[in-house]
């Protein structure tokens, strides 16, 4: 446990490191935090706080630098979540009330105002499609034997799919279709559906195997797809210090090349809460030198997935904590 004067000298090296990006003096803090303690005394806070594993020194300057132990601390106990301003504020909500008639749209707007308001690069994901409701199935007959489907479901994601036929097919057939696919399959998780479709539909359907087979297996098949990943800012995190770092930058653009690990990234934490994950905090190898910091977002409780930022371990933890708390009350509270 720190006591008071611990707690201000991390917090405000923290803070100038983050602006910086330069290792912090005490003549720093000195002179820019307006501490009321002597230089002398903010030295052996330093020495404490390195001592105690909260700061690492370099060995290119009689300066020091946060640790992931520091960086820690600081966002568990220090860090202002308020760290946001009254135009940043109007400009979220310009940005969030724009009509958007698909939910990637808005998830892509989120994930777009994120990182022009930080200046990281910024991941979502949709929702897991298991998890969905299906509100509705429409097939549209386009030819003798050729048919669309549209999957809605109640997160408002929608699904396309052209389902093309060995037979003719009729008008009457496809009403029929509609009628029953949507009476057996409306209200139930995509999950739920581990049987094959066909048991739920054979006992009801009058129409050959070779019709209704096709159109369950497209279904099935367009339901199971992984949901894009979007990225925003990517060019952002090469105006960073760290990315001057030839390993730093490689390993940074394989990761945002690798879609499984980006989609483990985001399938981390649970409910709408913010996690953050620093350095060697994150499971895999490759994201040791980096920092995560991601929420699930919703809308009416409806789960719209989930958006992260992925940057230097000298992140500004305050600002794009702020934000992204400020943008969740927003979601929340769409109507």
């Amino acid at each position: 446990m720190l006591d008071d004067r611990k707690k201000k000298v991390l917090q405000a090296i923290v803070e100038e490191y983050v602006n910086t990006a330069e290792p912090v003096s005490s003549n720093a803090l000195t002179n820019n935090y307006g501490l009321n303690y002597s230089s002398a005394t903010i030295r052996n806070e330093m020495a404490d706080l390195e001592k105690r594993g909260y700061l690492d020194k370099t060995h290119t300057s009689s300066g020091r630098i946060p640790s992931a132990k520091g960086y820690r601390y600081y966002v568990d106990e220090l860090v202002n979540d308020k760290d946001i301003s009254l135009e940043e504020i109007k400009y979220i909500s310009e940005k969030l009330e724009t009509k958007v008639n698909e939910i990637e749209d808005l998830t892509k707007i989120t994930a777009n105002t994120i990182s022009e308001l930080t200046h990281y690069t910024t991941v979502s994901i949709g929702p897991k499609s298991g998890s969905q409701l299906i509100e509705e199935i429409k097939f549209i007959l386009l030819g003798s034997r050729m048919m669309m489907a549209i999957i809605l479901t109640d997160t408002g994601l929608v699904k396309e799919t052209i389902i093309k036929f060995d037979e003719d097919i009729k008008e009457k057939q496809v009403e029929t279709m509609n009628y029953m696919f949507n009476k057996k399959l409306k209200g139930e998780p995509i999950e739920t559906i581990n049987r094959p479709l066909e048991e739920y539909l054979y006992d009801e359907m009058i129409y050959s195997v070779n019709v209704i087979r096709p159109v369950i297996e497209q279904i099935k098949k367009v339901l199971e797809q992984e949901n894009r990943i979007y990225l925003e800012g990517t060019k952002n995190a090469f105006d960073l210090p760290e990315f001057n770092s030839l390993e730093v930058a490689k390993n940074f653009v394989n990761i945002l090349d690798t879609k499984e690990l980006v989609a483990d990234i985001l399938n981390t934490g649970f409910a709408e809460d913010i996690k953050v994950y620093i350095g060697e905090e994150n499971e895999k190898e490759q994201l040791k030198d980096f920092s995560i910091v991601t929420f699930k977002h919703k809308v009416n409780g409806k789960d719209l997935g989930t958006i992260g930022i992925i940057g230097p371990k000298r992140m500004d933890y305050s600002k794009v904590i702020s934000v992204m708390k400020y943008i969740n009350q927003k979601l929340n509270n769409c109507q």
